[in-house]
């Protein structure tokens, strides 16, 4: 609950939502969660919200002077020197593909470095990392490029870009692939996830018409649909689905290929803990260490 702490004082000295956040580099609606987190363990209201001022409550005012003997103590704790500041907890969100292809090394180089720390590895689709890491939940998270910019309190790191193909049973091997997409049940890609949007926006540019069958988020998953024979499905060629099956082919799309782009999203913030730091640093080189193999 420290974050929250630190929030409800910035919050109470800046006296709106979106001045507090403006201090701290956070989003007015990822402050507004913070306080409602805070709110919703402490059992009860801290501030009297009339229109844009965020007035505290006799509860709120008991609560803020325990914040601030609370954060005093917490700040002590690191005039303990090495032993505290060489350990502790860091929260990475990332997508099923990433767990499995650019996190093993990123998290065993970062070990290396930082033995002491611990790691806790978040899944999730793209949409709702990326609010946990606007929210402070996450101290950064691997995730497809979302269809919208960012905000300036946010980071993107590109890391690795992935063309999409057609994938379909072995019986089409020989077929092009405009032939093929139509002709067949189609699979999917969850259009609720950045990856499926891309697949619905190519579908509705290039006017081709789909029969649609199944509608699913993991990309394993729609692979094995395929392989046994269930349709075809447009998705990227990511690293962590590893070789395909036997039973199904790969058919480029030639000048019609569109690609997803997996990053590193994170704060953009300058009190950043060097141990955070060099786990972001990690991420980028390992995909750097995975293009350098390709």
């Amino acid at each position: 609950m420290i974050r929250e702490l630190q929030t409800l004082v910035a919050v109470a000295q800046h006296g709106t939502f979106a001045g507090a956040g403006e201090h701290m580099g956070l989003t007015q609606s990822a402050v507004s969660a913070q306080i409602q987190r805070l709110e919703e363990h402490l059992g009860f209201a801290l501030f009297d919200r009339t229109g844009r001022s965020a007035t505290l409550n006799a509860a709120g005012k008991r609560t803020l002077a325990l914040a601030h003997d609370l954060l005093s103590m917490y700040a002590r704790l690191g005039e303990q020197g090495d032993i505290a500041g060489q350990s502790g907890l860091l929260n990475i969100g990332a997508i099923a593909s990433a767990q499995v292809s650019l996190l093993p090394e990123a998290l065993a180089l970062f070990r290396h470095d930082f033995p002491a720390w611990r790691i806790r590895v978040v899944p999730g689709v793209s949409l709702n990392l990326l609010a946990q890491v606007d929210s402070d939940e996450l101290d950064s998270a691997v995730i497809i490029r979302p269809p919208f910019a960012l905000s300036s309190e946010l980071k993107w790191h590109p890391l690795v870009t992935e063309p999409f193909v057609l994938l379909a049973p072995k019986a089409h091997a020989r077929r092009h692939w405009r032939d093929v997409i139509g002709a067949e049940p189609f699979i999917r890609y969850d259009r609720r996830s950045f990856g499926g949007r891309q697949v619905e926006r190519f579908l509705r540019r290039t006017r081709i018409e789909v029969r649609d069958a199944i509608e699913c988020d993991e990309l394993q998953a729609i692979v094995e649909l395929v392989a046994r024979g269930m349709g075809v499905a447009l998705l990227p060629e990511a690293a962590g689905l590893g070789a395909w099956p036997e039973g199904v082919t790969v058919l480029p799309l030639g000048d019609d290929t569109f690609f997803r782009e997996v990053g590193l999203v994170r704060r953009a913030r300058r009190d950043s803990q060097p141990a955070a730091e060099r786990l972001a640093g990690c991420v980028i080189e390992s995909a750097a260490l995975a293009k350098g193999r390709a």
